[in-house]
């Protein structure tokens, strides 16, 4: 497997974690904090914004995992290495939310 392959699982993994809250947010219709805010990552954006924000992220994680490499799910590493991903993505945006919403 070559070094950028890694790269790319990790990433993929943490642009799945975040589309889900905005794609969520979005469907469910309420406004949720993303960088087209004012200010960016704090304000409320509509959620037309969110839903399409969400879905970028969504294609981005999928390019990133399905078509760099041959990515498989029976191989551990693989599968680690997105999982580390979203798991940081994951850590990382409920700090950043849960300062927001009073979360923390």
């Amino acid at each position: 497997m070559r070094w950028y392959y890694y790269i790319a699982y990790f990433l993929g993994g943490a642009f799945l974690a975040n589309a889900m809250p905005h794609f969520v947010s979005g469907v469910s219709g309420h406004s949720f904090p993303s960088p087209f805010a004012n200010p960016p990552g704090e304000g409320q954006s509509p959620a037309l914004v969110n839903v399409l924000w969400g879905f970028a992220n969504l294609v981005i994680g999928y390019l990133l995992i399905c078509k760099v490499g041959t990515f498989e799910l029976r191989r551990w590493r693989h599968v680690l290495l997105a999982g580390a991903g979203a798991l940081l993505m994951a850590v990382m945006l409920s700090q950043a939310f849960g300062k927001i919403y009073g979360g923390l």
